[in-house]
């Protein structure tokens, strides 16, 4: 749920979210409909039915209690396996995300901003960080704290706990770093013609008017309500592959002639 949206948003979400699906066997009885309208809101609506589909085989195959196991979930890559299994489960691993990216790269790498290719050195280093006994799975949370507070991508290294140790900080100080507009590459997004928008904003337009029509919607009303400039000739094709794609991810459903909800 926090990919992409802001924890104050989240919140709301998550708690909605735990009252309709309050454990693991009520998720995996959900149909596509269901999750599809309590993420409404939350955009990269794949993910509701992946959390889902997690679900069934949490179900079927019982709780993983390793970071391994997790991960041999579809849809849980490394970092997400690495945080349920410290803070659930209070393992000794290092969930590597952009925050614990940037400390620890500044920290220990000497670098001002560091990239993703960088993950595997860091993680190399976990016992360097993570204490071998007593409290090791707050280390991370206490790093995340350090870097939404301080370790900014502007830090304020003057009040950092790290000052005398950081090989950054006098950098940083004095000036002589500069500090990029985006430290972390952003994925390219497919933009048909002169639109404004990613085709993932119109897609989600789409699914929005499926969502909320109870009797479904016509293909040829859908165009005009998901962009104001829609131009039959130019834009059908682009429209119909945004179409074939919802259905593909069994987001939408066609019924006599007719785009649904997928059940």
């Amino acid at each position: 749920m926090l990919q992409q949206t802001q924890v104050d948003r989240v919140r709301l979400f998550y708690q909605a979210w735990l009252k309709q699906f309050p454990d693991w066997k009520t998720l995996a009885k959900a149909s596509n409909k269901d999750v599809i309208r309590a993420w409404a809101g939350l955009g990269y609506n794949r993910r509701a039915l992946m959390l889902r589909d997690a679900a069934k085989q949490v179900v079927q195959n019982g709780l993983p209690h390793t970071k391994e196991a997790w991960q041999s979930i579809k849809g849980i890559g490394p970092y997400t396996a690495a945080a349920i299994s410290v803070f659930a489960q209070k393992q000794r691993h290092l969930p590597i995300d952009t925050n614990i990216r940037r400390v620890l790269g500044r920290l220990l790498l000497n670098k001002p901003f560091v990239q993703p290719k960088d993950d595997e050195k860091l993680q190399s280093m976990c016992d360097v960080i993570l204490p071998k006994s007593g409290n090791f799975y707050d280390v991370p949370q206490a790093i995340f704290d350090l870097a939404t507070m301080v370790c900014t991508k502007s830090p304020t290294c003057s009040v950092c706990p790290f000052k005398s140790v950081c090989p950054m900080s006098n950098k940083f100080l004095s000036g002589a770093v500069r500090i990029q507009k985006q430290s972390i590459n952003r994925a390219k997004e497919t933009k048909h013609r002169n639109k404004p928008y990613p085709d993932r904003i119109y897609r989600g337009r789409i699914l929005k008017q499926v969502r909320e029509s109870k009797t479904g919607v016509r293909h040829h009303t859908l165009g005009q309500l998901i962009d104001p400039t829609f131009d039959k000739n130019l834009d059908t094709q682009w429209f119909m592959a945004m179409i074939d794609r919802l259905i593909k991810d069994e987001l939408i459903e066609q019924k006599q002639k007719r785009l649904l909800l997928k059940s």
